[in-house]
């Protein structure tokens, strides 16, 4: 995640920067897949969900376990996500006990529509942190990407009723070709909301995201967007509005982030910046960020489901995070052993070489050059060009195939 609010203002209010992280392993960020299933059949859904019971799951007295054993490490976060996490019976009975546990952050990663009455009390209740809640446009747009009639309203309730009730809450949107017009909108419904962070995700291709790739918006289209959250953020900061601005997905952000610092301000501020943007370190798969999906696999990030480091029903995930598993071994090397684009770049000690599965996904080498990179050879520090691009092909075959039959 790139925290565009807190590096805006670095630019005016500088903090000392924190020690570097090491190469090795650090306590990381758990995203806790609890269930694939949910009420909503999302265009860019990296699990794949549906309103369905999905065999092997979890047992109430294995999350349990999983819980002891992450509140074990004092790790620095805890978010409970889904499929729709609070589609699962015992979601409550896990929050609970998560949160006697004391984890440092506990966060809630929802679409938001069930989040009312005796549920939206409930929520309140155990006291997380955060919640964030999915939308993806405004009104019908929202609805027709996340597959049901209905959806935003039921979802804009759900942001009202973790407002009312005191409770920090984030808008997260997913751009692509066919919503990227209706992101000033969503900055506006948050202002409008009191929302305390908006999130733009960039699409990932896992999952539907995987099959829909071609929805993925154009390099000019990104930067736009990136013009507009960065327009808004300096507002925000120079005139101490609460609304913070995050992205997610593509940490080539950072440097396109860099690069207006460097037009805007002086040499040394802005080298501030980048010393906080180097420590920080871009990408952080398999370092700083961990996933568990429902049936208990253990994987380097949430969109990276094809490679598997363990289960947790059989060995505890502190033993699997801090084992040997050569993936996560490279993964944690500074520098990544990245090819093309991204090993010849100059930024690649902030980006940390971006998001792995694209490359993976289009490629066939977790090592490639990201495709997502929308930043140009000479805005990248390379004089000439590295060779051709890796392209994105978009998706052509039809929506309703039987490998994704859910949709």
């Amino acid at each position: 995640m790139f925290r565009l609010t807190q590096y805006m203002q670095e630019l005016v209010t500088p903090t000392p920067v924190k020690t570097r992280r090491g190469s090795g392993p650090v306590k990381p960020v758990v995203i806790w897949n609890l269930t694939r299933r949910c009420n909503l059949r999302c265009r860019h859904c990296y699990t794949v969900s549906a309103d369905v019971n999905f065999p092997g799951e979890l047992n109430p007295f294995q999350a349990l376990s999983v819980l002891d054993d992450l509140s074990s490490l004092n790790i620095p976060a805890l978010i409970l996500s889904g499929g729709e996490p609070l589609s699962r019976p015992d979601f409550f009975g896990i929050a609970e006990r998560a949160r006697s546990l004391n984890f440092k952050h506990l966060a809630l990663s929802t679409n938001g529509t069930k989040i009312v009455g005796d549920t939206a009390a409930r929520v309140a209740d155990i006291g997380f942190d955060y919640v964030g809640i999915s939308l993806d446009g405004i009104g019908a747009m929202n609805d027709w990407f996340r597959g049901k009639e209905g959806a935003f309203d039921q979802a804009l309730e759900g942001v009202r009723e973790c407002k009312k009730r005191g409770i920090k809450v984030g808008l997260r949107f997913t751009i692509t070709e066919d919503n990227a017009h209706m992101l000033d909108d969503m900055i506006d419904l948050c202002d409008s909301e009191g929302v305390d962070k908006f999130y733009l995700s960039h699409l990932v291709y896992a999952g539907r995201g995987d099959k829909n790739r071609g929805d993925d918006t154009e390099r000019l289209r990104t930067k736009r967007a990136m013009d507009t959250l960065i327009d808004r953020a300096w507002v925000a900061v120079a005139e101490d509005q609460p609304l913070e601005i995050v992205t997610g997905n593509n940490d080539a952000d950072a440097v396109y982030f860099l690069q207006w610092a460097r037009r805007h301000f002086g040499e040394a501020r802005v080298a501030h910046v980048e010393d906080h943007l180097r420590a920080w370190g871009g990408n952080s798969s398999g370092l700083g960020v961990a996933n568990i999906a429902p049936l208990g696999t253990v994987h380097p990030d949430t969109y990276w489901s094809d490679y598997t480091i363990g289960n947790v029903k059989t060995t505890p995930f502190s033993e699997l995070w801090y084992g040997e598993d050569p993936m996560l071994a490279t993964l944690r090397q500074r520098p990544r052993p990245l090819k093309g684009r991204c090993g010849a770049c100059a930024f690649k000690d902030v980006c940390g070489g971006n998001t792995r599965i694209r490359a993976l996904q289009v490629t066939g080498d977790p090592w490639a050059e990201d495709p997502a990179c929308y930043l140009s050879d000479a805005e990248i520090g390379l004089s000439q060009s590295s060779g051709p691009r890796v392209e994105v092909t978009p998706f052509r075959g039809k929506t309703h195939d039987p490998e994704h039959r859910f949709f």
